[in-house]
């Protein structure tokens, strides 16, 4: 089984020819909601991107949404993935999280989050959630919920002995210690800079992820965009091109990057196989628009 902790929100997407400037108003295109938040995709992306031996082993989610229509929407969409919700809580008088998305006509997106359900994750819903992530193989984290929850859940998932796979986004420095609980860390550029301690930029990818396993994390996987990835893994150093591909929205690569990867690791494929997955799946991704709506089946790939 996948255990995914983290935050689930209703993406606000709005597409615009371009940025705007600070106090510019522009016209805009085309406008949905999309079921999102960094952790409720990463658990559809494992959901959908494994494989039919991994398919067995079940997608739980561990997460908050609010009482609201957004929050009941929300649930339906992962449980339609086929996603265990018996510990994804619903608040009352809480409103769900959010993310507002601006899309340009590059494809590129700006993200404002406003956390509502995601900020009152507590270590305490961890805690009720112990028996679900004992029947883990690996449980899944981000940084769009409390830190002092995302480091408990680390903890325990470490001393019940799963393997933990930590995305450090949002960019955000982490508490001594926790990076030697991860097994598998993957930031993008930026969070990978923040984490080491040095400037975004000209950082070199491979200084980067030495740095990081100097810091206790055994291997780091570091996403490129349309560079690729840089994986520094306990058995040596790899890069791995991206696929060429038109992108139309990126949002959501990311994830759908982590998921395909987990799914492969849960389904026995070596770390490369896995990786390549993950790349696959991500770069299929970008061509479609919003979160949820763009990650594939695993059928989708081949």
């Amino acid at each position: 089984m996948i255990v995914v902790i983290g935050s689930i929100n209703m993406d606000l997407v709005l597409r615009v020819p371009r940025m705007p400037l600070p106090g510019e108003t522009l016209t805009g295109g085309a406008f949905r909601t999309i079921p999102g938040g960094k952790g409720a995709n990463q658990a559809v992306a494992c959901a959908r991107l494994s494989g039919k031996v991994a398919g067995a082993q079940q997608v739980a989610m561990v997460g908050c949404v609010g009482d609201d229509a957004f929050g009941a929407t929300l649930r339906a969409a992962l449980v339609g993935d086929g996603i265990i919700d018996s510990h994804i809580t619903t608040l009352p008088g809480v409103a769900s999280g959010i993310a507002s998305i601006l899309v340009d006509d590059n494809g590129q997106n700006s993200i404002v989050i406003a956390g509502g359900a995601n900020d009152l994750l507590s270590p305490a819903h961890i805690d009720a959630a112990k028996e679900l992530i004992e029947q883990a193989d690996i449980v899944v984290l981000q940084l769009e919920t409390p830190m002092a929850t995302v480091v408990h859940a680390i903890k325990l998932a470490r001393s019940l002995g799963k393997t933990v796979v930590l995305n450090p986004a949002p960019a955000a420095s982490l508490p001594a210690g926790v990076l030697e609980l991860v097994d598998y860390l993957i930031p993008n550029e930026i969070e990978a800079a923040m984490l080491a301690g040095v400037s975004p930029e000209g950082a070199d990818a491979k200084a980067l992820a030495a740095a990081l396993q100097k810091l206790g994390s055994d291997n780091v996987i570091i996403t490129l965009g349309s560079k690729g990835v840089h994986a520094a893994l306990y058995g040596g150093d790899y890069t791995f091109p991206a696929e060429a591909v038109q992108a139309v929205d990126t949002t959501a690569a990311g994830d759908t990057f982590i998921g395909g990867f987990v799914a492969g690791l849960a389904s026995g494929m070596d770390e490369a196989e896995a990786i390549q997955q993950g790349q696959r799946a991500a770069a299929w991704s970008v061509t479609k628009p919003g979160a949820q709506t763009s990650i594939p089946h695993l059928h989708e790939l081949f």
